[in-house]
């Protein structure tokens, strides 16, 4: 049995050399380096069934689950690039979040929930890791829960229970900047008439906590797995009612590596990440934007093992991570 801090064979430390190599190129689709006192990156990433894991370097075809130590160290690797990173899907099993924290190192934190109970909830936790060299807890960690009132609104469209897997929200501190981050995993359903309740939620709550927290000067920033469709219907208009909005550099980029970018009218609009910029009379997010994106780690990770779209999924992801970078020069 095999560790993930144990010394690499030749192939993983050629693999890994290749993703840090891609990762390095932020003008080609790579992720911007970290700098002292000058930026801030923020990610969010839904990371497939995170939770066993085969503690092999490399998984056989009769090995469940399919991801082994190699992937383990790609996810690090990709993980590492940013401040702090939302994660979704990590399951009850907490094995492969426990060797993703030994390969970050001891610079790095954990902010996760319980599991999410109920057949809805997938046994799945919320969960934020974080580069405690730039970032640090604030304070605050809780979830999000819809008060009865709400759920006793009559009215198309309105949520009717608590969230299958509870929003989870936590305050960081970066220099004199304090922001806090809600992640959030909507349930998925037989329709995206099932998803709108939970979205429409979600916005009305955060518009809400914008308004009451804006005399401690927080920033507050929405990103996850919200299930989106398509830009323009019904679950991004729900998504963006209140006055959220998603920054320019995400509106298009895929979201999933079965996009086909032949057909970016079909690209699914899953993953978010957004905020408040002044509509509605809510208060505007005082960091400065600079960019965002998402990795492509599909043309870097694991490469030589001439795996399909689909294997590779099991093993690292069927998501991309999307990050945004803001400046924090004054």
């Amino acid at each position: 049995m095999f560790e993930v801090t144990d010394p690499l064979p030749g192939e993983v430390l050629a693999d890994l050399s290749r993703l840090r190599s891609a990762l390095d190129n932020d003008e080609n689709g790579g992720v911007p380096a970290k700098a002292l006192d000058r930026n801030l990156l923020v990610a969010t990433w839904n990371i497939r069934a995170f939770g066993d894991l085969t503690e092999k370097w490399e998984s056989a075809e009769d090995d469940s689950p399919k991801r082994d130590l190699h992937s383990q160290l790609c996810i690090a690797e990709i993980v590492s690039r940013f401040d702090v990173i939302a994660i979704q899907e990590a399951r009850d099993n907490l094995k492969a979040l426990r060797h993703l924290i030994h390969a970050l190192g001891p610079n790095w934190g954990l902010s996760l929930t319980d599991v999410s109970e109920g057949a809805p909830g997938n046994g799945e936790r919320m969960a934020f890791l974080f580069d405690t060299r730039r970032v640090q807890l604030s304070g605050l960690a809780c979830e999000i829960v819809v008060p009865q009132e709400q759920l006793d609104r009559i009215e198309s469209g309105a949520l009717r229970k608590q969230f299958a897997r509870t929003p989870y929200a936590v305050s960081f501190r970066a220099g004199d900047k304090t922001f806090i981050l809600i992640t959030l995993h909507v349930l998925y359903g037989e329709n995206e008439e099932e998803r709108l309740p939970e979205l429409k939620a979600i916005a009305e709550w955060l518009a809400q906590w914008a308004r009451d927290i804006n005399s401690w000067d927080h920033n507050l920033i929405a990103l996850g797995d919200f299930n989106i469709d398509r830009k323009g219907d019904a679950l991004h208009d729900a998504f963006v009612s209140t006055g959220l909005d998603i920054p320019p550099h995400l509106q298009e980029v895929p979201r999933t590596i079965f996009s086909d970018p032949e057909k970016p009218e079909l690209n699914k609009f899953y993953d978010q990440i957004a905020w408040f910029t002044g509509r509605n009379n809510l208060p505007a997010l005082s960091l400065q934007y600079a960019h965002g994106g998402y990795f492509d780690f599909t043309k870097a990770a694991l490469t030589s093992r001439g795996l399909t779209k689909a294997q590779l999924s099991w093993r690292i992801s069927d998501h991309y991570p999307l990050w945004v970078e803001f400046s924090t020069r004054e």
